[in-house]
Order: structure tokens, then sequence, then C-alpha cells
């Protein structure tokens, strides 16, 4: 049987994102890595966006940026400028094919279809694949979206709609989100934040043309493009295993209360890198513990109160961008954390603490 020092379970943003970072490091020089992934063939599925905080090893995958955005709710409309931080959006067939096409070039990495065929007693692995866990009390962040294309320049493709809460909600929340790539061409997306055992709220692609025609105003248009998933808005329960490192949303990458995972892996990937020939000891990477406190509250209210999320959601957004930008990229600091917090509905999110 063959044998790897190291084995990435799962070739997705995580796992190739690890093994990127590990080979333009020259960490593989001389240890080997299997990449685990049943995938025939990498082709577009998903849209990576994020505001970039950091420089990233993926900038040319990048398919638009914006200083720009909105929300839009029954209180009104909030259009917010932030040049220090733009909001970036990446192609992930772009991401596949830049990793790809490097990590094929190092003979000492293999991309194989199962791990039945290892000896793994040896290696230290790197699982990006979340356990099962859809439980009545857990939410998610589930979607879908579409890029069209119209006939004729219909959008402003300098400013993107982050949130558009005028929509039904059904007792749960729900959002439009709406990036426009070019003047004729945008990923429009119907967003829910809520459990994944109400059925009534997977009639997407319903959602998707009522919006388009009553809101976008926009009759006739080409879909080219589909993707659709769903986020895990909890932290998984993993065991702790002897040479195992989870990675991804499976190591708690995901910002809980926004989904924003991206960036989070690419940091997280860094820590691997610069850790990795004393891995074993190496210190559990973690997000930050206030991030995980304030997002526990925060879900709290969400699922007893879906009600008040899109005033809540937009009241965040007054005023200045910038500190609520890095709150909700793990970078604020005590002062920008008590502007966000401020905003809130102090009895209500204290009432939900426990």
């Amino acid at each position: 049987m063959k044998e790897f020092d190291y084995i990435i379970i799962g070739g997705g943003c995580a796992g190739l994102s690890l093994a990127y970072e590990l080979d333009i490091n020259k960490k593989l020089e001389k240890k080997t890595l299997a990449i685990i992934e049943i995938r025939e063939k990498y082709k577009r599925d998903k849209t990576w966006s994020f505001w970039k905080v950091f420089n990233h090893n993926f900038e040319d995958c990048v398919i638009k940026s914006w200083n720009n955005f909105t929300i839009n709710s029954r209180y009104g409309s909030h259009e917010m400028k932030n040049k220090k931080y733009p909001y970036q959006t990446i192609d992930s067939g772009l991401f596949y094919k830049k990793v790809i096409d490097r990590l094929t070039k190092n003979q000492n990495i293999q991309f194989l279809k199962g791990i039945d065929q290892l000896n793994i007693k040896n290696s230290f692995i790197f699982n990006s694949i979340v356990p099962n866990q859809i439980h009545d009390s857990n939410l998610w962040q589930h979607f879908k979206g579409i890029e069209i294309e119209t006939q004729k320049n219909i959008f402003d493709d300098e400013i993107f709609n982050l949130m558009d809460f005028n929509c039904d909600q059904r007792n749960n929340v729900h959002f439009f989100y709406t990036l426009p790539f070019a003047k004729n061409k945008a990923l429009v997306e119907t967003t829910w934040l809520s459990k994944m055992d109400d059925k009534n709220l997977y009639d997407y692609d319903e959602q998707l043309e009522k919006y388009i025609k009553e809101t976008l105003k926009i009759k006739n248009y080409k879909i080219k493009y589909e993707e659709e998933g769903a986020i895990p808005l909890f932290y998984p329960i993993n065991k702790i295993e002897q040479n195992k490192i989870n990675i991804g949303s499976a190591g708690c990458m995901t910002r809980t209360s926004t989904g924003y995972t991206f960036l989070n892996i690419q940091e997280h990937s860094k820590y691997i890198s610069k850790n990795i020939e004393m891995i074993e000891k190496a210190k559990i990477y973690h997000i930050g513990k206030k991030y995980e406190f304030l997002d526990k509250i925060f879900l709290n209210v969400l699922k007893r109160h879906p009600d008040k999320m899109p005033k809540i959601f937009f009241d965040m957004f007054k005023g200045s961008s910038e500190a609520v930008i890095k709150f909700l990229s793990n970078k604020s600091n005590f002062f920008e954390d008590s502007k966000v917090i401020f905003k809130m509905p102090k009895i209500l999110f204290i009432k939900n603490i426990f």
C-alpha cells in the first residue's frame, strides 16, 4: 500500500489552498502529499466573495472588485463607500486552474480518488470534509445564484448590493444579493438564514425569477451560470484525533454569523505551512474567541427573533463602513467592536447571551 507524509481529504477550496501554500513555500520538496478528491474534472462551481482586508495568493483569480455597496430594507437604503477594503469576487474555475496547474508539476503530489488504498498509519491528515450534522437546531446559510446576461446595459457595475431584505421572509431571514460583473452581466442570489428542514424555502428558481422581473425590472435575460450551496452557521463536532487537523468549514474556518470562509482558509493555510515541521505540537488555530462569543449571541437572536434581523443588519451598516467590515472580517480592535455592538439592540442581545 502507498504511503504519504501528508494526506489532504477533500480537494476543494480548503484542501487546494493548503496544498498550494505548502508548495509555494517549498514544504513539499522532500515530503509527499496525497490529495483525496472524487470529482473527475474541475470546473467553475462556486463564487467566493469577501472584503480584502489583507493580501492573498489569488489576486489573479479575482473577476471583479467594488468599493461601493448598498443595503436595502423597508427601513430605507444605505449606500456605503470603502476604498481601503475592496469587496472582491473569485471565480472558482480560475482558482482551480491556477492551483492544479502548479500542483501537477510537483512529482511529490498525487491526486487520488480514495483513501482505502493508502497506509495512513504514519501520515499526517488534513481533513476538509464536514460531518453530516443536519439537526433541527442548526442554522444554515443556503442559497442559489444565477449569473444573468442582458442585451442592454442595465447594471451599474461600480456598486453591488450586499443585502436586499425587501422580499418575503416566511418567518425566517431572507435577502437577495447582486454582484454586477459588467453593465450587462450580474450574479443574482437568493439567500436564506434558516434551518434546513423547511422545504417551503427551496423554490429558489421562482424566487429569483420574481426578484429579477419585479425588483430589478429585467424581463429578458440569459442564464449563463448557476450555483447552489449551503454553509453551516455552526461549528461541526469533530473528534480530536492524533495526527489529524480539520481545515475549512470542518476546521471551524467559517465565520458563523456571516458564512465568510475564504480568507480564513488562507490564514489557516499559512499557519499550517509555517508550522508544518512541528505540526503535531502546534496549537489549534482559531478565528478568535471574542468572535465565537459574539457570533453565538448573534445567532441566538437570529434563531429566536428572525423578524428583527433585517433592521439589525440595516442598523449595523449605519455610519462608517470600515469598523463593520473589519468586524465581519475578524480584524477589528476593541474600539471597532464597540462601534458595531453599540448599534445593536442591547437589551435583546443581553437576553440572548444564553
